[in-house]
């Protein structure tokens, strides 16, 4: 039996749907945990999205939560496989506490049930954030890159790698693992989080683009590459999941563009946003709101890395759906 942790999440949900719809899977094998009732709702309008309604009853959901130690005895009972995408996104500072509980400490939990019900395999759909950092001769970043402690990483990135850390001390202990570092992930079905947020603010008239690059990749690309992996004899290895690396500008371009709204037409440049972060802790903290822009994502939004995919490519013989062409797909669903 596979479970699945973050199933009413983007990646999570993704994954659910891309294993039930897999061939060689039964279909009565899929376990998924929840916290809340309701929020199985936003999986159950994903399928429907896809005109998949009549395969979300084989998912077995149990009530679980991964800081929740008890609650996880009865969701690991018979598992083979994991898959490891529940996880807490922010870059709010005030929410570091809560989230190096969950993503850190949650991510220990997950791989302690992993060695102690021997499970066989287990993924860990981690992100970008967790890869290392550039030295001076090197121009693009691989798996191989270290990680330096020395530099400035935000609160999620640090997460995310203290997560890895549990991930391979399971790996040292015995458990087969596979780690993925996806990018930003673009999908359908989740407005309130992760990329979601970002069409929901173009939709809305977003104004301001910035010079920067990031990598962005298809969710379905980042489930069937896990599942793809997962399958296969590989163990004990990470891969870097990048569709392409987009010019902020011209993702933003691309999402007005398909939902046929203006698009953003203002170029807000690094010294400007140096200035716009500054402010955004002023008013948050006077008017006691969440930030809506950090120091990480305003540095973020001007920064240029490149991400290699050369080592999954080779791995799984595949190639990346191309994310402009995905986003006009995903918008007329």
């Amino acid at each position: 039996m596979i479970l699945v942790t973050g199933g009413t999440g983007l990646v999570g949900a993704h994954l659910l749907l891309y294993l039930i719809e897999s061939e060689s899977l039964g279909v009565e094998k899929i376990r998924a945990i929840y916290r809340n009732s309701e929020t199985i709702e936003k999986t159950k309008s994903l399928f429907q999205l896809y005109d998949k309604s009549s395969l979300f009853a084989a998912i077995e959901w149990v009530p679980g939560d991964i800081i929740d130690v008890p609650t996880l005895e009865h969701a690991f009972e018979g598992i083979d496989y994991v898959y490891h995408s529940a996880a807490l996104i922010s870059f709010d500072p005030k929410d570091e506490d809560l989230m190096r509980k969950t993503n850190i400490e949650g991510t220990a939990n997950i791989v302690n049930f992993c060695l102690a019900k021997g499970v066989k395999k287990l993924c860990y759909i981690s992100s970008t954030a967790a890869l290392g950092d550039l030295a001076g001769n090197e121009t693009i970043i691989t798996e191989e890159v270290e990680w330096n402690p020395e530099k400035p990483h935000s609160d999620y990135a640090i997460s995310k790698y203290g997560a890895e850390m549990e991930i391979w001390r399971g790996q040292q202990e015995g458990l087969d693992v596979i780690i993925v570092n996806p990018g930003i992930i673009i999908g359908p079905g989740f407005q309130d989080q992760g990329s979601g947020l970002l069409f929901k603010k173009v939709a809305d008239g977003l104004r301001y683009y910035t010079l920067g690059t990031a990598a962005f990749i298809a969710v379905s690309d980042v489930a069937r590459m896990a599942v793809q992996l997962m399958k296969s004899e590989i163990r004990n290895e990470r891969y870097v999941l990048i569709g392409q690396n987009i010019l902020f500008r011209d993702i933003l371009y691309t999402i007005a563009d398909a939902l046929k709204v203006k698009r953003p037409t203002r170029h807000i440049k690094p010294y400007a946003m140096e200035i716009a972060w500054r402010m955004d802790w002023v008013l948050a903290n006077i008017f006691r709101r969440k930030r809506q822009l950090t120091r990480a994502t305003a540095t973020a939004s001007y920064s240029k890395q490149e991400y290699s995919t050369k080592k999954i490519k080779t791995a799984l013989n595949t190639d990346f759906l191309d994310v402009h062409q995905y986003i006009k797909e995903i918008s007329n669903l």
